[in-house]
């Protein structure tokens, strides 16, 4: 009889599923994805979101309420402006943590280059798997923050799921 072949997650397990979201209107289904993973593996998993320069936020080009369903863009501008940025972010977070249904989900916001956020996040949390979405960026966006998915897929040496998204 012959044995059968390991899949990859029966050769190597995966304990910690870093998601990183952004605000985009996939964000739910990126972390839908990123979670189904996470939990067929019996791993934890922590969301988190990178804030970049204020500036960003109240571009032209920016939209809060994408990836916010449920949320009036009001809503978000009364968050951002009573409570801050970081606030918003965790305010977005837990109501994608609501979503999943999954009380033990972290949540983590940090702020700086997005690219080189989550790959230190992925580090100090000793994360097995990064799960991001990859979708088109205005020009505005990419002068801000580059394309996030490539610079995270070349310097990583944690696997990457990335999730296409179309807009």
């Amino acid at each position: 009889m012959q044995e059968k072949s390991k899949s990859i997650f029966q050769s190597q397990p995966f304990n910690k599923v870093l998601i990183a979201l952004d605000y985009d209107n996939h964000a739910r289904t990126i972390a839908e994805m990123g979670y189904s993973i996470a939990k067929a593996m019996d791993a934890e998993v922590v969301l988190l979101h990178v804030l970049i320069d204020a500036t960003y936020y109240s571009s032209f080009e920016y939209s809060p309420m994408l990836g916010m369903g449920g949320f009036s863009g009001t809503d978000f501008s009364k968050i951002v402006e009573d409570e801050g940025l970081k606030q918003g972010a965790k305010y977005f977070l837990e109501n994608i943590k609501t979503h999943l249904g999954d009380d033990n989900i972290l949540i983590k916001v940090g702020e700086g280059n997005f690219a080189d956020i989550i790959l230190n996040r992925a580090d100090n949390y000793n994360s097995d798997l990064i799960v991001l979405g990859s979708h088109k960026k205005g020009w505005f966006e990419k002068m801000f923050a580059g394309d996030v998915t490539e610079q995270v897929l070349h310097q990583t040496e944690v696997p990457l799921l990335i999730v296409p998204v179309k807009e």
